[in-house]
């Protein structure tokens, strides 16, 4: 019995040890399984993006899903590269990027950007300073404004109907006119073509008629002068 209430601690703690490894042999095959879901995630995603690019700027291309994962990832890294050197914009903007990553990972607002001096930053601030007092003055005046009573919003919304009503009345007025204007734009046509051109007509008839018989009474006088 005293053998064994004195093992008893080392098999305790021998049993802690072996349940704390294989908690983190867990936690590491956790990690593990975690970091490649990630890795492929971002492969995927990737290769999604090169596809669109290269759909957009070849057309359709066959492409075989048995491949392994290193054929892709080389199938991958020499369509890139065939990207990067059929555009040229590509090509600058990877070289922009690793030469200048901040660029395309901006600051937060909160913080000032780190390529500008103090004395730049305090030249914006108060170039800008004589604004502050216009801006607080227009909040406040913003702030200071009444709210319109409810009343009168209630009694908007209860015009709602007989403002519909009314948007109606004149749509159905606008039909009503639109179609007089029609009728009046016929009515005077062919007033103009049957009543005034043939009135034209007439006249232009009788003129006619009038010349020719002042010709034939002059040829008559004519002809009586001369005998």
């Amino acid at each position: 019995m005293l053998l064994v209430t004195k093992r008893g601690p080392h098999l305790e703690s021998s049993h802690k040890i072996v349940g704390l490894s294989q908690l983190c042999r867990g936690i590491e095959c956790k990690m593990e399984s975690t970091i490649e879901e990630t890795t492929l995630s971002t492969i995927s995603l990737l290769e999604e993006r090169l596809l669109r690019v290269e759909h957009l700027l070849y057309g359709n291309s066959s492409t075989s899903s048995t491949t392994s994962a290193v054929r892709s990832l080389h199938d991958l890294e020499h369509r890139f590269s065939k990207l990067l050197q059929h555009i040229r914009v590509y090509g600058e903007l990877l070289k922009l990027y690793k030469s200048n990553p901040t660029l395309f990972q901006p600051p937060p607002a909160s913080q000032p950007p780190p390529e500008l001096s103090l004395e730049a930053l305090r030249a914006i601030v108060l170039s800008a300073a004589s604004s502050f007092p216009a801006t607080a003055s227009a909040l406040t005046a913003i702030s200071d404004t009444p709210v319109p009573d409810s009343a009168h919003s209630a009694e908007l919304a209860t015009l709602l109907p007989r403002m519909k009503g009314i948007e109606a009345t004149q749509l159905a007025q606008a039909a009503e006119i639109a179609e007089l204007r029609a009728r009046s734009e016929a009515t005077v046509r062919r007033w103009y073509e049957h009543d005034v051109m043939g009135y034209s007509d007439f006249v232009a008839g009788v003129e006619g008629r009038i010349e020719r018989v002042e010709r034939v009474i002059r040829r008559a006088e004519k002809a009586q002068e001369e005998i």
